[in-house]
Parts: structure tokens; C-alpha cells; sequence
């Protein structure tokens, strides 16, 4: 076995072998140059250089980073950064054992989805200026988003021959081109039947197309052009908060719940193919019932 270098320089070695070979992003690359100079730092206090460290030594500088106020977020990221190295460190041959082989990545909270009040969402459906196509087009579209809890390229994509608004359901291919029918309620049924019968033929003009909602040349909307679409109204509508399509599909699952859905329905809604990433809303649901207990009850 090699003589194990100075620390400072088989870092830096490491972090241009990052940069080389895996195309890190600069911002990673100095997130994990922190991490691992900390850890040279904490294993330099205990009398060990890099080389020498065990299991037992990454666990205590975890424990001391735990106790220290360090979320299990940073700590999962300074694990991966000495994984990194220690793999690195084997295939120099500079070490014959890998001290972070056995170790678990610490358990990161999945963060809540973000997502609207009702007041926010009927704000947003409100925004459009209902008087011209486009605006039409608009707001059926949102009402459809909420009412469905689409994905956006689902919304986008949507043709009109997915569309029977005699039985008020819409015929939904998601991911894995995974086939489910959803019901679309009455109000987006009515903004719906009423852009149909105004809006769309002349967004179309004289082209023709089976795209539900045409942007131009009577093509299928983009989802970057939606992404900006529903931007401009939030702020039309003072909405504040950070919005992007996908929080219409949040507010959907959450005021579902909210509101007693049973969480395999709003599953099979959602085209979620494992209950497990339906759980989630229910954290969300959660915690806005306890702001409202908080916020209303006496003894909040």
C-alpha cells in the first residue's frame, strides 16, 4: 500500500477527479470540498489523518454533526461526499478498508409537497379574462387542472378525442402510458363546454388540429408556454406564493383529503402506481388541519 498523502492535496485530487471524470457541478464540488476538509478537521482533533479513520470514528463525526444543530439533510450529503472519497481512496490503493461501506445513509424527511389554500386556487381560476379566447382557454384549462388533478403534460397533451362530456370524465394516459378515466365535475364541465363552443375555433382559425387546447398554429400547448401562462395569472391574481402547474395537482390531492377523500381513491385519481406516493399528501392535510385548530380553536 502507498503511503497515504497529505490531506489537503489527496482532496484536492479527489475534487478535480470529481470535476473530470463525473462532470460534478461546480456548486457540488464545493459542497463536498467542505465536507470533506471538515471531516480531515475533526479527525485531526481525535489523532487520525484520513487514512486511518474506522466505521466507528465516520459515526462519531456524525453523531458530533447531529449534535451540533446539523440537519439529517447536510449529514446525508457529507456522507455521500466521504463515500465518494473512501471509494476513490480504495481504488488509488491508498487504504484496505472502506470505513463508510457499512454505514446508512442517515433518513432525510421528504419534503411537503407545496400547495394552494382554497382561497388561493379560486383566486387563480377567477384571474383569466373570460371575454377573450385566449383567456377562455385559460380558465378552462385551470378548472380541468384542479378539478382532475392532471399532470401538466397530460393537460397539454390532452386531445379532444379524450374528452366525453356527456359522461363528465376525462380518458388520461400518465406515465408508463398508464390509462385511467377521471371524473371532471360540473364547473370545469361548464367552463369547459363553453370554451369548446367559443373559444377554441378560433383559436384554431381555419386549421385543424385535435389538440384540446391549441397554443399557436393550432399545435399542442407546450409546457413551458403553460408554465408562463399560469405564472401571469397568479400574478394577476396577487397570488405570492411560489406556483407552478404542478401545485393545481397538489391543491387537488390535498383539498381532496381535506375534505375526507379516502387516500386510495385520490390514488387512483392521481395515477399514482404505489400508495406510498399518495401518503404524502396526507402530511400535507395534516398540517393544515393543525393550523387551523391553531389558528380557531381556544385552546389552540
Amino acid at each position: 500500500m502507498n503511503v497515504f498523502p497529505d490531506a489537503q492535496q489527496l482532496i484536492g485530487s479527489w475534487l478535480d477527479m470529481l470535476w473530470a471524470e463525473r462532470g460534478v457541478s461546480e456548486h457540488t464540488r464545493a459542497a463536498y470540498g467542505r465536507d470533506l476538509k471538515g471531516f480531515a478537521s475533526y479527525s485531526a482533533q481525535v489523532g487520525k489523518h484520513l487514512g486511518q479513520v474506522a466505521r466507528e470514528d465516520v459515526l462519531a463525526y456524525l453523531g458530533a454533526r447531529h449534535a451540533a444543530g446539523h440537519s439529517a439533510r447536510s449529514s446525508a450529503r457529507a456522507l455521500a461526499a466521504l463515500r465518494s472519497f473512501y471509494r476513490h481512496c480504495l481504488r488509488q490503493r491508498l487504504i484496505d478498508h472502506d470505513p463508510v461501506a457499512l454505514i446508512d445513509n442517515p433518513k432525510v424527511p421528504k419534503p411537503l409537497p407545496k400547495s394552494l389554500s382554497e382561497a388561493d386556487v379560486e383566486a387563480l381560476l377567477d384571474a383569466p379574462d373570460t371575454d377573450t379566447p385566449i383567456g377562455l382557454r385559460d380558465r378552462a384549462m385551470f378548472e380541468l387542472l384542479y378539478a382532475c388533478g392532471l399532470r401538466v403534460s397530460e393537460l397539454v397533451e390532452l386531445s379532444m378525442s379524450q374528452l366525453n362530456l356527456r359522461q363528465g370524465v376525462v380518458r388520461v394516459f400518465g406515465k408508463g402510458s398508464k390509462e385511467r378515466l377521471v371524473p371532471m365535475g360540473r364547473a370545469a364541465e361548464r367552463w369547459l363546454e363553453r370554451y369548446l363552443r367559443s373559444a377554441r375555433p378560433q383559436l384554431l382559425a381555419m386549421g385543424e388540429s385535435d389538440a384540446c387546447f391549441p397554443g399557436r398554429a393550432g399545435k399542442a400547448m407546450t409546457r413551458q408556454t403553460f408554465w408562463y401562462r399560469i405564472k401571469h395569472w397568479a400574478k394577476v391574481a396577487g397570488i405570492e406564493k411560489p406556483l407552478s402547474p404542478h401545485t393545481l395537482r397538489h391543491a387537488f390531492a390535498t383539498h381532496l383529503l381535506n375534505h375526507g377523500a379516502d387516500l386510495r381513491v385520490v390514488q387512483l385519481l392521481l395515477g399514482h402506481s404505489d400508495l406510498s406516493t399518495t401518503q404524502i399528501y396526507t402530511a400535507v392535510a395534516r398540517a393544515r388541519l393543525q393550523a387551523l385548530h391553531g389558528e380557531h380553536h381556544p385552546r389552540g
